[in-house]
């Protein structure tokens, strides 16, 4: 009979803490997060969510407790030392340049591994040329299979609200990240995107085999791609468990799941779509 092996563990976080001055934000939270699942984060607003994902990627420094990554302590590393460590993550008020091309959005993600010194730029060395070459390179190919090579030459302020989303989604993804930290995906959405976001969040987690952590009030979003939730609320934990699991718990019920269009939003099932799109990519002479 072959050996069953239980997934390892990408993160674990044991007794967080974070207070801003005398406002306590968060109480001895924990997390573990295993390699290759998909994971939530809930809780009404205010319940501290952000504040855990921004402790996490090196924003804040935690008060008390420990941050490991895959073997690593974070607490205390700059955010580009943690961006380093292949974890990406997203925002809840999406963060592009929007005076840069989407492909440049791509591009500029790739300051960690660019390969080259101040003294290549001006010199114009083909260290600085090559690298150039081999990012752009990249950046459209991780573009054409998000099918966003379409709107590679567009600013993200002249596109659509799920296309930004999207975007902003690749440009994490261009870290090739271990860990993906998606800040409310949903937010902004019209109801009738969600499924697409399903979809495509499922995609992600297969194309790239990663695993995904997400803050999401969208319930018919988390239910639907979660294999375990966390559910805190002012600062501490309410509940941990499955989506079926977590909708069945009286506490989560009573602090969050109590308003009727939640509840009937996270039994809606999602339709697949599919996912293409043609290039715009220069053609070369």
């Amino acid at each position: 009979m072959s050996e069953v092996h239980e997934p390892q563990t990408l993160l674990k976080i044991e007794h967080l803490t974070h207070r801003f001055g005398g406002l306590q934000a968060l109480t001895d939270i924990n997390v573990e997060l295993k390699k290759g699942t998909i994971n939530g984060l809930i809780g009404p607003n205010g319940a501290g969510k952000t504040t855990v994902f921004n402790l996490v990627s090196g924003f804040y420094v935690p008060s008390e407790g420990s941050i490991v990554f895959d073997g690593t302590t974070l607490n205390g590393l700059r955010p580009h030392k943690i961006a380093d460590l292949q974890i990406g993550r997203t925002f809840q008020n999406i963060r592009l340049w929007s005076d840069m091309t989407v492909l440049d959005n791509i591009c500029i993600a790739q300051h960690s591994r660019l390969g080259f010194s101040l003294k290549d730029v001006f010199l114009r060395t083909k260290n600085y040329k090559d690298r150039e070459a081999q990012i752009h390179k990249e950046a459209w190919e991780l573009l054409e299979k998000f099918s966003l090579a379409d709107s590679a030459l567009d600013y993200p302020k002249n596109l659509p609200y799920g296309i930004q989303r999207r975007v902003e989604i690749a440009r994490a993804l261009s870290l090739n990240p271990k860990l993906l930290m998606l800040d409310e995906p949903a937010a902004g959405l019209s109801t009738s995107d969600l499924d697409g976001l399903i979809n495509y969040i499922k995609w992600i987690h297969e194309t790239f085999g990663i695993t995904i952590w997400m803050i999401e009030h969208q319930m018919q979003v988390v239910n639907t791609l979660c294999d375990s939730i966390k559910v805190i609320n002012f600062g501490k934990e309410l509940a941990e468990g499955t989506p079926e699991e977590i909708q069945k718990n009286p506490a989560v019920i009573d602090a969050y799941l109590g308003n009727a269009k939640i509840v009937e939003d996270a039994q809606k099932p999602f339709e697949p779509i599919k996912i293409a799109s043609q290039s715009r990519r220069p053609q070369k002479d």
